[in-house]
């Protein structure tokens, strides 16, 4: 069979197997451009699993384009919380507004509009004019350049855009005229559910007889992938600072700098212990030594706090970082004029351990400054573990959208000059949190914190 014969083979197949085979998807049952665009942005990184929960709330809250243009970003992010990657929901409410303003409100259908969108790359703006529209353009993901390359047998690295490029014309060859829709989820449902990455089910795969990769017992080790460097590992203390007086019910947080690594969203104070050796994991830190660095760091930004101990570990695993995390039940005290004791009795012990640290100076372990599925070991009843992995950790674009109206006031932190808030449980349905710290913040309500290891 040619190479002609072997593309024909592949599209008819596959498109027989979908019409039978095709999940039911919210997203699919209609032909909504704006349900596709805002379901292709939530699949990226994401399992479809995951996703769904997520798609018809978001849906639920922000039905049309102009109603998620008109959000306020806090909402749009709350609706987004724990699904990781919150550029994605920024960048989509930006592209929402560019298509009010440009667009009179309805999806372009050309593809140079789409892909201005902001947030819209090349493989999401084909899958909008392929999926929406039923235009012949192909829609190349990481499942797509998996599938093709051990059907075709292609040995080219699928990181380098030259071979992108490769699979996307590739991609626009098959597909038959007047079914790109039905072709391109075909396409993605095929990587998703049959030819999966390290188990492929070729068996069951309607266009098995005809894979070269199959044929030439290369299907385990295709496609071609460079490895991507590993996350920098960090080990970070987190404070969770219980107040006290008019404060008593409440926790300290502080939202993040307008621009960054997960801009503007709101967490638990906390300060890098120190750099880990190259591709090493980050060592924990003896815990008065600890302590005593956190109660400085809160010290510089104008909060007295006192760490009663160690109240769980906990993991987060960004794109580029992993926070190996130690988090201290803190209690607020009065400001006295003076650095809290256990800060100035301990200090010493700090800058001895720091000292001895790999690859690390004690002067460059102190660093009060901020910068996300792992398993940590087996917890004390006393101090459990709290593992996330949501990739969060993209650059993020600033927000011009005003705080949120809480109950309790601002404050401005002395050092950093980020916001602090004091919060309690009620507060926390108005204010988007990385997973992490909304799983930290909630156990902490819930009582999972009242006894601490000293």
């Amino acid at each position: 069979m040619g190479l002609q014969e072997q593309k024909q083979h592949f599209s008819v197949n596959l498109l027989d197997w979908y019409m039978i085979n095709r999940r039911d998807l919210p997203w699919r049952r209609h032909n909504n451009p704006y349900f596709t665009w805002v379901s292709e942005i939530m699949l990226q990184q994401t399992r479809v699993d995951t996703v769904i929960p997520y798609f018809n709330r978001f849906i639920g809250n922000f039905p049309t384009v102009q109603a998620l243009a008109e959000a306020p970003e806090e909402d749009v992010l709350k609706n987004w919380e724990g699904l990781g990657y919150y550029s994605r929901a920024r960048n989509l409410q930006a592209a929402a507004r560019q298509v009010m303003e440009l667009h009179g409100g309805e999806m372009p259908q050309d593809k140079p509009a789409v892909f201005a969108l902001k947030g819209v790359g090349p493989y999401t703006a084909g899958a909008i004019l392929s999926i929406a529209f039923n235009q012949p353009q192909p829609a190349v993901d990481g499942n797509v350049m998996r599938v093709l390359s051990r059907y075709f047998l292609i040995d080219e690295d699928i990181m380098k855009g030259s071979t992108r490029v490769l699979m996307e014309e590739l991609a626009g060859e098959l597909i038959p005229e007047g079914r790109a829709r039905d072709f391109n989820q075909a396409l993605m449902e095929l990587g998703a559910l049959v030819c999966t990455p390290k188990a492929p089910h070729c068996l069951t795969c309607p266009v098995m007889e005809q894979c070269s990769g199959r044929i030439a017992g290369r299907e385990l080790t295709l496609p071609v992938k460079t490895k991507a460097k590993p996350p920098r590992p960090e080990q970070r203390l987190v404070a969770i600072v219980e107040g006290r007086g008019a404060h008593r019910g409440q926790v300290l947080v502080r939202q993040r700098p307008d621009t960054g690594l997960l801009a503007r969203m709101w967490e638990l104070p906390h300060v890098l212990a120190a750099p880990a050796a190259a591709s090493k994991k980050a060592a924990p830190l003896a815990d008065e030594p600890a302590m005593a660095l956190l109660a400085g760091s809160l010290w510089a930004e104008g909060f007295a706090a006192r760490p009663e101990g160690l109240a769980t570990h906990a993991e987060h695993v960004f794109s580029h970082i992993v926070w190996s995390l130690q988090v201290y039940k803190c209690t607020e005290q009065d400001q006295t004029g003076e650095l809290p004791l256990i800060a100035a009795e301990a200090r010493a012990a700090y800058d001895a351990q720091a000292a001895t640290r790999e690859g690390t100076a004690s002067s460059a372990a102190v660093s009060p400054k901020s910068d996300t599925t792992h398993s940590s070991e087996p917890g004390t009843p006393d101090a459990q573990n709290i593992s996330t992995s949501l990739n969060d950790g993209e650059m993020l674009a600033p927000s011009d959208v005003s705080d949120l109206a809480l109950s309790t006031p601002t404050l401005i932190g002395k050092g950093d000059g980020l916001t602090y808030r004091w919060i309690g449980p009620e507060d926390m349905d108005k204010m988007a949190f990385p997973n992490i710290f909304l799983k930290l913040i909630s156990s902490y309500f819930a009582g999972a914190y009242d006894q601490v290891n000293n």
